[in-house]
Protein backbone atom coordinates (compact mmCIF):
# COMPACT_ATOMS: atom_id res chain seq x y z
CA UNK A 1 0.00 0.00 0.00
CA UNK A 2 0.98 3.42 -0.89
CA UNK A 3 0.74 5.66 2.10
CA UNK A 4 -0.42 9.21 0.71
CA UNK A 5 -0.43 12.17 3.20
CA UNK A 6 -3.48 14.09 2.08
CA UNK A 7 -2.69 17.40 3.55
CA UNK A 8 0.51 19.69 2.90
CA UNK A 9 2.07 22.60 2.01
CA UNK A 10 4.91 24.31 -0.15
CA UNK A 11 6.10 27.45 -0.36
CA UNK A 12 9.27 29.72 -1.98
CA UNK A 13 8.98 32.66 0.35
CA UNK A 14 11.43 34.53 -2.54
CA UNK A 15 8.90 33.40 -5.25
CA UNK A 16 5.97 33.81 -3.22
CA UNK A 17 5.57 35.84 0.30
CA UNK A 18 3.35 34.42 2.78
CA UNK A 19 2.87 37.00 5.40
CA UNK A 20 0.97 34.74 7.59
CA UNK A 21 3.91 33.28 8.45
CA UNK A 22 5.78 36.14 10.02
CA UNK A 23 4.70 35.59 13.71
CA UNK A 24 6.51 32.09 14.11
CA UNK A 25 10.24 31.78 12.70
CA UNK A 26 9.50 28.32 12.89
CA UNK A 27 8.01 28.61 9.47
CA UNK A 28 9.64 31.91 8.44
CA UNK A 29 11.63 29.90 5.58
CA UNK A 30 11.45 28.44 2.22
CA UNK A 31 10.06 24.60 2.22
CA UNK A 32 11.27 22.91 -0.94
CA UNK A 33 10.05 19.64 -2.59
CA UNK A 34 13.67 18.25 -1.87
CA UNK A 35 12.63 18.68 2.13
CA UNK A 36 9.60 16.97 1.51
CA UNK A 37 11.31 14.13 -0.54
CA UNK A 38 13.19 13.29 2.71
CA UNK A 39 10.36 14.17 5.28
CA UNK A 40 7.95 11.47 3.76
CA UNK A 41 11.07 9.16 2.81
CA UNK A 42 11.44 9.40 6.04
CA UNK A 43 8.46 8.15 7.40
CA UNK A 44 7.25 5.76 4.76
CA UNK A 45 4.96 8.13 2.65
CA UNK A 46 4.74 7.35 -0.87
CA UNK A 47 3.32 10.88 -2.36
CA UNK A 48 1.42 13.81 -0.96
CA UNK A 49 -1.24 16.28 -2.39
CA UNK A 50 0.07 19.91 -2.01
CA UNK A 51 -2.56 22.20 -1.02
CA UNK A 52 -1.55 25.95 -1.82
CA UNK A 53 -1.13 28.67 0.78
CA UNK A 54 -1.88 31.87 -1.18
CA UNK A 55 -5.09 33.07 -2.92
CA UNK A 56 -3.01 33.66 -6.20
CA UNK A 57 -2.45 31.68 -9.87
CA UNK A 58 0.65 32.51 -9.44
CA UNK A 59 1.67 30.02 -6.68
CA UNK A 60 -0.64 27.35 -8.30
CA UNK A 61 1.37 27.25 -11.84
CA UNK A 62 4.53 27.16 -9.61
CA UNK A 63 2.82 24.03 -7.75
CA UNK A 64 2.31 22.37 -10.98
CA UNK A 65 5.36 22.98 -12.96
CA UNK A 66 7.05 21.23 -9.12
CA UNK A 67 4.36 18.27 -9.91
CA UNK A 68 4.94 17.64 -13.48
CA UNK A 69 8.58 16.47 -12.61
CA UNK A 70 8.25 15.28 -8.76
CA UNK A 71 6.38 11.94 -8.37
CA UNK A 72 6.41 12.43 -4.95
CA UNK A 73 3.38 15.30 -5.84
CA UNK A 74 0.53 13.00 -6.40
CA UNK A 75 -1.56 16.35 -6.76
CA UNK A 76 -1.55 19.85 -6.18
CA UNK A 77 -5.40 22.04 -4.82
CA UNK A 78 -4.28 25.10 -6.07
CA UNK A 79 -6.58 28.29 -6.09
CA UNK A 80 -8.26 30.04 -9.13
CA UNK A 81 -11.40 32.79 -8.77
CA UNK A 82 -14.29 30.60 -8.45
CA UNK A 83 -16.36 34.13 -8.82
CA UNK A 84 -15.27 34.59 -12.35
CA UNK A 85 -17.48 34.61 -15.13
CA UNK A 86 -14.71 32.62 -17.07
CA UNK A 87 -13.92 30.00 -14.82
CA UNK A 88 -13.63 27.53 -17.04
CA UNK A 89 -11.35 29.01 -19.24
CA UNK A 90 -8.81 29.46 -16.04
CA UNK A 91 -9.09 26.16 -15.04
CA UNK A 92 -8.43 25.03 -18.16
CA UNK A 93 -5.44 27.40 -18.94
CA UNK A 94 -4.13 25.64 -15.47
CA UNK A 95 -4.58 22.48 -17.04
CA UNK A 96 -3.02 22.50 -20.25
CA UNK A 97 0.02 24.42 -18.43
CA UNK A 98 3.30 22.30 -17.70
CA UNK A 99 2.06 19.25 -14.60
CA UNK A 100 -1.68 20.75 -15.23
CA UNK A 101 -2.74 17.41 -15.35
CA UNK A 102 -1.67 17.06 -11.39
CA UNK A 103 -4.47 19.54 -10.75
CA UNK A 104 -7.08 17.90 -8.55
CA UNK A 105 -8.82 20.76 -6.92
CA UNK A 106 -9.07 24.47 -5.52
CA UNK A 107 -9.20 26.48 -2.37
CA UNK A 108 -10.03 29.47 -1.19
CA UNK A 109 -8.96 30.66 2.33
CA UNK A 110 -12.66 30.81 4.02
CA UNK A 111 -11.11 31.25 7.46
CA UNK A 112 -9.56 34.83 6.56
CA UNK A 113 -12.11 35.83 3.83
CA UNK A 114 -13.52 39.30 5.26
CA UNK A 115 -17.12 38.33 3.65
CA UNK A 116 -18.20 35.50 6.41
CA UNK A 117 -20.72 34.98 3.78
CA UNK A 118 -18.95 34.16 1.11
CA UNK A 119 -19.50 30.50 0.18
CA UNK A 120 -23.20 31.68 -0.14
CA UNK A 121 -22.47 34.14 -2.97
CA UNK A 122 -24.13 33.59 -6.08
CA UNK A 123 -21.66 33.77 -8.48
CA UNK A 124 -19.43 31.58 -5.78
CA UNK A 125 -21.97 29.00 -5.99
CA UNK A 126 -22.27 29.13 -9.84
CA UNK A 127 -18.54 28.24 -9.81
CA UNK A 128 -18.51 25.82 -7.19
CA UNK A 129 -20.59 23.66 -9.51
CA UNK A 130 -18.43 24.34 -12.82
CA UNK A 131 -15.84 22.73 -11.14
CA UNK A 132 -17.93 19.60 -11.54
CA UNK A 133 -17.62 19.94 -15.41
CA UNK A 134 -13.86 19.29 -14.47
CA UNK A 135 -14.23 16.98 -12.41
CA UNK A 136 -12.19 18.86 -9.18
CA UNK A 137 -12.39 18.91 -5.44
CA UNK A 138 -12.89 22.15 -3.43
CA UNK A 139 -11.33 22.20 0.11
CA UNK A 140 -12.85 24.23 2.38
CA UNK A 141 -10.62 25.66 5.07
CA UNK A 142 -13.12 27.17 7.78
CA UNK A 143 -13.40 28.46 11.51
CA UNK A 144 -16.03 25.92 12.81
CA UNK A 145 -18.08 28.74 13.42
CA UNK A 146 -18.38 28.53 9.68
CA UNK A 147 -19.53 24.60 9.85
CA UNK A 148 -22.89 25.28 9.01
CA UNK A 149 -22.61 27.64 6.18
CA UNK A 150 -20.18 24.51 4.77
CA UNK A 151 -23.23 22.39 5.42
CA UNK A 152 -25.66 24.67 3.67
CA UNK A 153 -23.02 25.05 0.66
CA UNK A 154 -22.62 21.03 0.36
CA UNK A 155 -25.94 20.78 0.08
CA UNK A 156 -27.04 23.15 -2.23
CA UNK A 157 -24.03 22.15 -4.67
CA UNK A 158 -24.68 18.03 -4.90
CA UNK A 159 -22.89 17.71 -7.83
CA UNK A 160 -19.62 19.26 -6.89
CA UNK A 161 -17.25 16.94 -4.63
CA UNK A 162 -16.34 18.70 -1.38
CA UNK A 163 -12.87 17.58 1.08
CA UNK A 164 -13.21 19.25 4.75
CA UNK A 165 -9.67 20.61 6.16
CA UNK A 166 -8.42 19.83 9.55
CA UNK A 167 -11.64 18.30 10.56
CA UNK A 168 -12.84 22.38 10.67
CA UNK A 169 -11.18 23.33 12.90
CA UNK A 170 -12.08 21.94 16.32
CA UNK A 171 -12.02 23.99 18.95
CA UNK A 172 -9.44 21.56 20.98
CA UNK A 173 -7.63 24.05 23.19
CA UNK A 174 -10.92 25.85 24.51
CA UNK A 175 -11.96 22.13 25.28
CA UNK A 176 -15.91 22.99 24.12
CA UNK A 177 -16.66 20.75 21.42
CA UNK A 178 -20.37 20.37 21.61
CA UNK A 179 -21.29 22.64 18.63
CA UNK A 180 -18.61 21.07 16.47
CA UNK A 181 -19.83 17.98 17.06
CA UNK A 182 -23.55 18.89 16.40
CA UNK A 183 -22.02 20.38 13.21
CA UNK A 184 -20.12 17.88 12.32
CA UNK A 185 -23.08 15.42 12.28
CA UNK A 186 -24.81 17.29 9.82
CA UNK A 187 -22.30 17.59 7.42
CA UNK A 188 -21.46 13.83 7.61
CA UNK A 189 -24.99 12.88 6.57
CA UNK A 190 -24.51 14.58 3.24
CA UNK A 191 -22.43 12.35 0.74
CA UNK A 192 -20.64 14.74 -1.53
CA UNK A 193 -17.86 15.48 1.10
CA UNK A 194 -15.04 13.60 2.82
CA UNK A 195 -12.33 14.94 5.41
CA UNK A 196 -9.43 15.17 6.78
CA UNK A 197 -7.83 14.32 10.00
CA UNK A 198 -5.10 16.92 9.56
CA UNK A 199 -3.99 19.98 11.46
CA UNK A 200 -5.39 18.71 15.24
CA UNK A 201 -1.87 19.45 17.01
CA UNK A 202 -2.40 23.37 16.20
CA UNK A 203 -5.86 23.66 16.99
CA UNK A 204 -4.75 22.12 20.50
CA UNK A 205 -2.49 23.93 22.50
CA UNK A 206 0.67 23.81 20.82
CA UNK A 207 3.55 23.10 24.04
CA UNK A 208 0.69 21.41 26.21
CA UNK A 209 -1.30 19.38 23.56
CA UNK A 210 -2.05 15.25 24.78
CA UNK A 211 -3.63 12.43 22.62
CA UNK A 212 -6.11 12.60 24.97
CA UNK A 213 -7.28 16.17 23.39
CA UNK A 214 -7.18 14.68 20.11
CA UNK A 215 -9.03 11.03 20.60
CA UNK A 216 -12.58 12.36 21.26
CA UNK A 217 -12.09 14.79 17.61
CA UNK A 218 -10.80 11.75 15.59
CA UNK A 219 -13.43 9.30 17.37
CA UNK A 220 -16.03 11.34 16.18
CA UNK A 221 -15.15 12.46 12.67
CA UNK A 222 -14.05 8.71 12.25
CA UNK A 223 -17.94 7.77 13.56
CA UNK A 224 -19.92 10.51 11.77
CA UNK A 225 -18.14 10.18 8.21
CA UNK A 226 -16.67 6.54 8.13
CA UNK A 227 -13.03 5.60 6.76
CA UNK A 228 -14.25 5.47 3.22
CA UNK A 229 -14.51 8.90 3.54
CA UNK A 230 -11.74 10.31 5.93
CA UNK A 231 -8.25 11.29 4.64
CA UNK A 232 -4.98 11.39 6.79
CA UNK A 233 -3.02 14.25 5.98
CA UNK A 234 -0.03 16.39 8.19
CA UNK A 235 -0.52 19.72 7.33
CA UNK A 236 3.49 20.11 7.61
CA UNK A 237 5.22 22.01 7.89
CA UNK A 238 2.16 23.98 9.70
CA UNK A 239 2.06 21.29 11.98
CA UNK A 240 5.80 22.48 13.07
CA UNK A 241 4.27 24.95 15.49
CA UNK A 242 3.36 22.40 17.29
CA UNK A 243 4.84 18.59 16.31
CA UNK A 244 7.37 17.30 14.04
CA UNK A 245 5.97 14.77 11.26
CA UNK A 246 6.77 11.75 13.35
CA UNK A 247 4.62 13.04 15.90
CA UNK A 248 1.96 14.03 13.82
CA UNK A 249 1.75 10.50 12.51
CA UNK A 250 1.74 8.58 15.54
CA UNK A 251 -1.59 10.86 16.66
CA UNK A 252 -3.49 8.54 14.23
CA UNK A 253 -1.87 5.25 15.55
CA UNK A 254 -4.73 4.18 17.79
CA UNK A 255 -7.23 4.56 15.69
CA UNK A 256 -5.76 2.88 13.17
CA UNK A 257 -4.88 -0.18 15.82
CA UNK A 258 -8.45 0.14 15.89
CA UNK A 259 -9.61 -0.32 12.20
CA UNK A 260 -9.71 -3.22 9.68
CA UNK A 261 -6.99 -3.71 6.93
CA UNK A 262 -9.18 -2.28 4.63
CA UNK A 263 -10.62 0.94 6.80
CA UNK A 264 -6.60 1.76 7.28
CA UNK A 265 -5.67 1.51 3.63
CA UNK A 266 -8.89 4.34 3.23
CA UNK A 267 -7.86 6.26 5.42
CA UNK A 268 -4.01 6.42 5.02
CA UNK A 269 -4.61 6.65 1.29
CA UNK A 270 -7.31 5.18 -0.01
CA UNK A 271 -9.28 7.89 0.62
CA UNK A 272 -7.33 10.66 -0.72
CA UNK A 273 -6.76 8.16 -4.18
CA UNK A 274 -10.78 7.66 -4.89
CA UNK A 275 -11.63 11.32 -3.91
CA UNK A 276 -9.21 13.15 -5.62
CA UNK A 277 -7.41 11.11 -8.24
CA UNK A 278 -10.03 8.39 -9.11
CA UNK A 279 -8.73 5.03 -8.64
CA UNK A 280 -7.36 3.85 -11.73
CA UNK A 281 -5.29 7.58 -12.03
CA UNK A 282 -3.46 6.85 -9.61
CA UNK A 283 -0.52 4.27 -9.66
CA UNK A 284 2.45 3.34 -7.33
CA UNK A 285 4.80 3.67 -10.20
CA UNK A 286 4.37 7.58 -10.60
CA UNK A 287 0.99 8.66 -10.35
CA UNK A 288 0.44 9.24 -14.26
CA UNK A 289 -2.26 11.61 -14.94
CA UNK A 290 -6.16 11.87 -14.13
Amino acid sequence: MTVVDAHLHLWDLDAHPQPWTRPWPVLRRSFCVEELRAVLGAHGVGSAIVVQAGDTTGETLDLLVLAASETVIAGVVGWADVRAPDLLVQLDRLVASPGGHRLVGLRHQLQVEPDTRWLARTDVRAGLRRLADRALVFDLVVSPEQLPLVTETVRAVPETSFVLDHAGKPPIAGGDLSAWRRDITALAGLPNVAVKLSGLVTEAAWDTWTQEQLDPVIDHVVDCFGPGRVMAGSDWPVCLLAADYAAVQATLQGLLDRLDPDERRAVLGGTARRWYLGWAAFTAAGQEGR
